[in-house]
């Protein structure tokens, strides 16, 4: 399952959502605390999480090298939601992502694929086929296309120095929720 950064898909009422004032969203400002929240959120017909303290580590260790980063909701001062995962070349690995309010993960996600659209980022592996990655735009490819694409991508130079959002969504949205590629609901 992947998304290439120009099929996201954004709903009416995601769009909305997306206009509302009330969140902030950054990146790499609380990598350790995202993979905590990620490895205690509970998941529909799963017993546990592969996310131990082990792999928190490592991937903090990914982080400070600069390969993994995460994308962070917040509301009030209070992170509401987010994501983390791994950037090599103009590809990105997602991991996993949380929320601890309604639709905190998605305004992160959107978040992420908008500035890695901006920075030229070929696909993002969402790994898992899910509804909700499907109602984003996500798609299944086959494995021999996946690893084509990836060939080029991971050897590709990223266009983005540091992780830094430079886009505002809010004013986006406030201007396009009526064209027809966002009237999904």
């Amino acid at each position: 399952m992947v998304l290439f950064p120009s099929e996201l898909k954004i709903s009416r009422s995601l769009g909305k959502v997306l206009r509302n004032k009330s969140y902030d969203v950054r990146i790499d400002t609380a990598f350790r605390t995202v993979m905590e929240a990620c490895s205690t959120t509970p998941r529909e017909g799963q017993p546990g999480t592969w996310i131990s303290k082990e792999m928190i580590d490592a991937y903090c260790r990914l982080h400070e090298l600069g390969f993994a980063h995460s994308v962070e909701t917040w509301s009030e001062g209070e992170l509401v939601g987010g994501l983390y995962g791994i950037a090599i070349g103009r590809a990105f690995f997602g991991e996993s992502m949380f929320k601890r309010k309604t639709d905190a993960s998605k305004i992160a996600f959107v978040h992420l694929v908008k500035q890695l659209e901006a920075w030229e980022f070929g696909l993002i592996d969402c790994q898992m086929k899910t509804r909700h990655l499907a109602s984003l735009g996500a798609r299944e490819i086959s494995r021999s296309e996946l690893s084509t694409r990836l060939a080029d991508l991971v050897k590709s130079k990223p266009h983005a120095d540091q992780w830094q959002l430079s886009i505002n969504l809010k004013n986006e949205f406030a201007d396009n929720t009526s064209s027809p590629a966002n009237n999904n609901e």
